[in-house]
């Protein structure tokens, strides 16, 4: 083979470059030398240094480059490499930096690169301006981009709708597979990237489609009607995006096509755009568990401060029930000290097994394993598992207290809160998820707050009503 082989054809859009392995860590992160380098050159003026510095980076690490420097350096560095700062990089920002940088731009500047954008990016770019920056911003477009990007944000938020891009290849089925060809190599209004064609009849739904590989290995003579795959899963216009997400990952898809309440085609949605999804609501349940809004480190601090504190005041009042429980005991505790340092024993514990019930169901819930058609089967296997935990860490707990205070009673006590305590959590951590799914509440939000809540207040009503009925304090 000739060198003159390896050479890319006339006309083909040049190979980039590989990253730079001295400007790029072991986890493919800008290095901090790098960041430095670059924002010393834009506090220094040479704007064309900083510019060439930063052109052979990848959208996606320039994207990084914005998030790894100062809020109050974002806009210096933006104003130096604008020539760089294209809708690529744009659509791989972090959101909170993205919408910072976007407030300091003109609608102009917002519009021009919202039409270069694809119309799911440019809503996620748009949705979060201000109502009157967003009429503004609309108003600079060209009158296609603006009616396209209208009709999405007309949808719901996290819907397919706003999720959906509108480039998308449709032929009708009476063409052949040479029609096809021919009309793809046209390259005339069509989308950059796709995986598969969509077939539609005469009112523009949707009746099957053909992945390139197959339209690619068909004779040209062969009609469309032919060899298109019938079967295709489709996707309502209003659809949340996380049934959306869990449809690709049930059946594998790469794309799929969104109709309207009509069942006309309107848009498609690519495999691309999922894993986005899937990464952002497992993020969104994980955090939402903890309590800690988005949770975002580029987050303003206000925001980050609204959406904690609202549930360590949830907390707090937890876990003034817990203490006035206490209190109830507070002659009993006085009487046998040791009832003191092991009460918290039976309610960390509890705890624990309930978060780790709550978090498998949870995860059921928001991934469809759980529905109603298996609830009680899945309840069942929780306080089975809970019983079994609970037994074993009781029997552990029981002779550890009986052998360490020399008093087998206390063990026993100790031994049966536990036990009752780790079957509550079990019970309460399937229970209360489901029960606020089935009322429409994101059971992410609050379960861990009310979880927290039983396991506090049954463990220390238990063990220490336990202790003041057994006779173990005199």
């Amino acid at each position: 083979m000739s060198d003159s082989d390896l050479e890319p054809p006339e006309g083909a859009p040049p190979i980039p470059p590989p990253p730079a392995e001295d400007r790029l860590d072991e986890d493919d992160r800008l290095k901090p030398e790098f960041v430095r380098e670059v924002m010393g050159l834009v506090e220094a003026g040479d704007s064309e240094g900083a510019r060439e510095l930063v052109r052979p980076l990848h959208p996606a690490d320039l994207a990084d480059l914005f998030e790894l420097v100062d809020s109050d350096d974002r806009r210096a560095l933006a104003a130096s490499i604008a020539d760089e700062l294209d809708a690529d990089v744009l659509a791989e920002m972090n959101d909170w930096v993205r919408e910072e940088l976007v407030e300091a731009l003109e609608p102009a500047a917002v519009a021009e690169i919202a039409g270069e954008m694809e119309t799911d990016d440019a809503v996620a770019m748009i949705e979060d301006l201000e109502e009157d920056e967003q009429r503004a911003v609309l108003r600079a477009l060209d009158p296609d981009d603006r009616a396209a990007i209208e009709e999405a944000l007309s949808f719901p938020e996290e819907s397919a709708g706003r999720l959906m891009q509108r480039d998308l290849i449709a032929v009708p089925e009476h063409w052949t597979v040479g029609h096809v060809i021919d009309w793809l190599r046209s390259g005339e209004g069509l989308a950059d990237s796709f995986w598969e064609v969509f077939v539609v009849d005469e009112r523009h739904h949707p009746i099957g489609t053909m992945p390139l590989s197959r339209i690619l290995r068909t004779p040209r003579r062969v009609a469309v009607a032919e060899i298109m795959q019938r079967e295709q899963t489709l996707i309502p216009v209003d659809m949340d995006q996380e049934e959306v997400a869990l449809r690709f990952q049930k059946y594998a898809l790469i794309s799929a096509a969104v109709i309207d309440q009509s069942g006309r085609l309107v848009g498609m949605i690519t495999v691309d755009d999922i894993v986005h999804i899937i990464q952002e609501e497992a993020s969104e349940d994980a955090l939402l568990l903890s309590g800690v809004g988005e949770g975002d480190i580029n987050e303003p601090v206000i925001d980050s401060y609204k959406s904690r504190v609202t549930w360590l005041i949830a907390n707090l009042g937890t876990a003034l029930v817990a203490a006035t429980i206490i209190g109830m005991f507070e002659a009993t505790i006085e009487r046998m000290v040791a009832l003191a340092a092991l009460m918290p024993i039976v309610a960390g514990v509890g705890g624990n097994a309930g978060t780790q019930t709550l978090a498998v169901t949870v995860r059921a819930l928001a991934t469809n394993q759980l529905t109603r058609s298996n609830t009680m089967r899945a309840i069942t296997r929780e306080i089975r598992v809970a019983c079994l935990n609970g037994a074993t860490v009781a029997v552990l707990i029981g002779l550890g207290v009986s052998l360490f205070f020399w008093n087998p009673l206390l063990g026993a006590v100790i031994a049966a809160a536990m036990m009752t305590n780790i079957v509550i959590a079990g019970f309460a951590g399937v229970m209360l998820p489901v029960a606020l799914d089935r009322a429409g509440a994101d059971p992410a939000v609050a379960s861990s707050v009310f979880v927290t809540m039983v396991t506090d207040s049954m463990g220390f009503l238990v063990f220490l009503g336990l202790a003041s009925e057994s006779g173990l304090v005199g």
